[in-house]
């Protein structure tokens, strides 16, 4: 093609990848607790902003990085665990559509009790990382950006070890294959999804610093989590690969778009490009890449 910039189109195309990754984990927040317990968990976004809100606001009134990061880190494996023992456990065996609309009462819950304690201002996240472009093969690249991916990747892999190498893991598993197997051989269910419910907390940890140092620490910031929505539209609600998977494709294909296409659609593509595939796709894969099947017997 005449005028194709093979090094800016790599430029472009590993941005996009890496911004997929961050997608990617926070999807995952989604699919841990859809898998074992069918509960959509629209609250994943104001954990995410809570996560980051007290981590800087700490910082902020002094406290140092590493306690901080602590003091958070002990918060959120508190809050998961109170939401499935506060919110889930009485409302085993609900509609998923009572979960959901648990979820998002919970969201705005959340996100008051962060205004309440922490309060409405803009915050600025520095997390002591480098936003110069690095150089590779004359290809520039966000240094932030690589640093945000693979800490993302890096959680990612922990968690994968974490599910496929544990006790709890192999536990986790059974529960999302098959719940009442998994009753019938005497696994805990209210055990598991506390477990689940608190790597969730987690994740939103991770999430909420590294989004929160790309867009600054505001109440917008929750709203990352409708990016993941698209993410699991294409891997699959139940699937952690369909998560990682689906969010490079997202990632990639929606700064494509902006670039290559944006200016015939008066730019602005990013935003809702990534819903437009999401659409797409619903039509031709509903359960997604990787998302199990249901069999419906007449």
């Amino acid at each position: 093609m005449e005028g194709f910039d093979l090094a800016f189109f790599a430029e472009v195309l590993i941005g996009g990848l890496l911004s997929g990754v961050m997608y990617s984990l926070v999807a995952i927040g989604f699919v841990l607790i859809y898998k074992t317990s069918g509960v959509l968990n629209f609250a994943q976004g104001a954990q995410l902003l809570f996560a980051a809100l007290t981590f800087v606001s700490l910082v902020e009134r002094g406290v140092p990085f590493a306690l901080a990061l602590l003091l958070t880190f002990a918060l959120m494996l508190l809050l998961g665990l109170a939401i499935e023992r506060v919110v889930l456990r009485p409302l085993v065996n609900q509609s998923p559509m009572t979960l959901f609309m648990a979820t998002l009462g919970l969201s705005y819950v959340i996100e008051g009790v962060a205004q309440l304690v922490w309060g409405t201002q803009v915050h600025a996240l520095d997390l002591g990382v480098s936003d110069a472009p690095w150089e590779v093969f004359g290809v520039l690249i966000s240094t932030f950006d690589l640093f945000a991916a693979g800490t993302a990747a890096l959680m990612v892999a922990l968690l994968s070890a974490f599910f496929r190498y544990t006790h709890v893991g192999l536990a986790f598993r059974a529960v999302a294959d098959d719940t009442y197997a998994a009753l019938a051989v005497g696994l805990r269910l209210p055990r598991i999804w506390a477990t689940v419910w608190a790597a969730a907390g987690v994740i939103a940890l991770v999430a909420g610093l590294l989004w929160g140092a790309r867009l600054g620490v505001q109440f917008s910031l929750s709203l990352v989590v409708l990016k993941a929505l698209p993410v699991l539209v294409l891997g699959g609600f139940d699937s952690i690969l369909g998560a990682i998977v689906g969010g490079l494709i997202i990632g990639a294909l929606e700064k494509l778009a902006e670039v290559y296409l944006g200016a015939y659609v008066g730019g602005g593509i990013e935003s809702w490009c990534a819903y437009v595939i999401a659409l797409a796709f619903l039509l031709v894969r509903p359960g997604g890449l990787f998302g199990q099947k249901l069999v419906e017997r007449a």
